[in-house]
């Protein structure tokens, strides 16, 4: 062996440098595998979270207040999402839900509820002389519904408005009733008003009733000693050879007579309450109705005018009624509880004619209505009654 070699040291073999980072690729690939499997276990978190699941109870039936107290118990939301009336369930009670009873869902989950107000029960609105737009409005307003509509003769109601309606005015319906009408096919286009003038005011309304026109307002007027005997007409309105529609009325003016020089003209405030037991007339004798029934009453006012109708209707018991009148001399105001007389109030008397008032022949170029001697002149006359 030569010097050199002996003297020489020997220098291990270096590694390659790939070989000396396997470690750091083995550190950096299990720091990325974690980070992975961390984030992908998070986004399934937060898109599905783990909850237990339950069956959604059944709460239709429960007033409200145990539906909550059985959703908290099961670690669900109850939420009142309607009102809603129904015929089924009384009020505050549980009708609907969603999601519906057996549902599996997870807890914390809302609970749609639909709770009942019950049966809305309210006085049936008068539809009688209205038009079918009326009472498509009407009916849409109480949310009823149209039921048929059957076509009659009237010579009361003018074409195409109700006679008469099922269920009756002011009877008790609910939302969603069925509502039955009876509409005017109307009858003659036009009536011809005859000459009622110098008529006496009896054979007046026999001539009306002979064409089927109805009289009106009669109004009594004073003309003096030189006017018409009492009773008989002096002027009418519409006049004579009008065209009417048959709903319409004709009023007449009438002589006082001579020995009247006036009636006492009285507005009056009338009142009228209507009784909270009323008699059945088809039970026997001392019997009475429900308090609840609805009776028909009639309040009609009789002066020197005529008789005529204030109120004409169903009402409810114990509703008070009053009325702002304008009556002539005597008067009186009647009121009528299904076709029975119930109550009789005066509301004035006209005082006594005067017996002393000389007669005579009238003067030279005088008439009735005219303003010669003392006479008034006929006033206005309305065309409806009072």
């Amino acid at each position: 062996m030569t010097g050199e070699a002996a003297g020489t040291p020997v220098r291990p073999k270096r590694r390659p440098w790939l070989a000396r980072q396997d470690w750091y690729f083995a550190v950096a690939l299990a720091a990325f595998v974690g980070t992975s499997v961390w984030f992908a276990r998070s986004i399934q978190d937060f898109l599905a979270p783990s909850a237990k699941t339950v069956a959604a109870p059944t709460l239709l039936g429960e007033t409200l207040g145990d539906a909550i107290t059985t959703s908290g118990r099961m670690h669900l939301r109850a939420v009142v999402v309607q009102h809603s009336p129904s015929d089924r369930f009384p009020r505050d009670v549980i009708m609907r839900q969603d999601p519906p009873p057996g549902a599996q869902v997870r807890e914390g989950r809302q609970i749609s509820l639909v709770v009942s107000t019950g049966v809305q029960i309210f006085p049936m609105p008068d539809l009688r002389y209205e038009s079918m737009r009326e009472v498509g409005l009407d009916l849409s307003h109480f949310k009823l519904a149209l039921g048929k509509v059957k076509t009659v003769s009237s010579d009361e109601v003018p074409p195409n408005h109700v006679v008469t309606q099922d269920p009756p005015p002011l009877s008790s319906v609910r939302v969603g009733s069925t509502v039955n009408v009876e509409v005017a096919k109307g009858g003659p286009p036009a009536i011809r008003v005859p000459n009622f003038v110098d008529m006496d005011v009896d054979e007046a309304r026999q001539a009306a009733s002979d064409a089927h026109i109805k009289i009106g307002q009669l109004v009594w007027t004073p003309f003096g000693r030189w006017g018409p005997p009492r009773g008989v007409v002096v002027r009418q309105s519409p006049g004579s050879d009008a065209l009417i529609d048959p709903s319409q009325t004709v009023s007449l003016q009438i002589s006082a007579g001579p020995r009247e020089s006036g009636y006492l003209i009285r507005q009056v405030h009338a009142t009228a309450t209507v009784p909270e037991n009323i008699a059945d007339p088809d039970a026997d004798a001392g019997a009475t109705s429900s308090p609840n029934a609805t009776p028909l009453v009639r309040v009609q006012v009789r002066d020197e005018t005529g008789t005529w109708n204030v109120f004409d209707g169903y009402a409810q018991p114990k509703q008070k009624l009053d009325f702002n009148l304008t009556v002539v001399g005597t008067a009186h105001l009647d009121i009528f509880v299904n076709d029975e007389l119930l109550d009789s109030t005066s509301l004035g008397v006209e005082p006594s004619f005067q017996e002393k008032q000389q007669m005579g022949p009238a003067p030279p170029g005088s008439k009735p209505g005219s303003n010669s001697g003392g006479s008034p002149s006929p006033a206005p006359l309305p065309s409806t009654p009072p």
